[in-house]
């Protein structure tokens, strides 16, 4: 083999390889935003949705856009433009009393695709989440996602958050059992 092929499969392999990586932080970056998201919060140290929310942020970049969009969630999401934002726009979700307050809130992320193109990337996802409340009442939530990210001093951040309304069924009262008041999975 020439070594000029050689160096040509050497650079598509790296190519590659960056693909992968991007792939993969992208991933865990989308995984953490809904982890973080989960009620109870099953991150150590942040059970107080302040700081819940301070580590949501720094999934984000300066200029992000969180929106909801579709004739579901136009109305009851909207659209918030850089990070002032959209953190009072998860203040406003957590930073209030409910009643009935969400007790119970799990993201399932399924139907992934990622597509890179070099310091930026899109992702689209699946979501489903069911939502118990104080008063036994629950509902079980889908969403479609498109979601947009950019690499910033080599760290790939959340650029765009763009969710859609698939459904929203009421589930059963008592469907569930054995509900954590909180989180101790990633406590020592």
């Amino acid at each position: 083999m020439k070594l000029e092929d050689l160096v040509a499969k050497l650079e598509a392999l790296e190519k590659q390889v960056e693909v992968l990586r991007a792939e993969a932080d992208i991933r865990r970056v989308q995984a953490r935003y809904m982890f973080l998201c989960d009620t109870p919060c099953p991150e150590a140290g942040a059970d107080d949705d302040a700081e819940r929310i301070n580590r949501i942020m720094e999934l984000y970049t300066e200029d992000a856009i969180w929106e909801g969009v579709g004739s579901y969630y136009d109305n009851q999401f909207g659209r918030m433009v850089g990070k002032a934002a959209i953190r009072k726009h998860f203040e406003g979700f957590w930073g209030t009393k409910r009643d009935p307050a969400l007790v119970l809130n799990v993201h399932y992320l399924t139907s992934e695709q990622i597509h890179v193109r070099g310091d930026e990337a899109d992702g689209q996802w699946v979501h489903c989440q069911p939502w118990i409340f104080s008063d036994g009442s629950s509902l079980l939530r889908s969403s479609r996602l498109n979601n947009a990210f950019r690499k910033e001093n080599g760290v790939w951040k959340l650029a765009r958050t763009r969710t859609e309304n698939v459904f929203v069924a009421p589930l059963t009262s008592g469907w569930a059992e054995s509900i954590p008041e909180k989180s101790v999975l990633m406590r020592a």
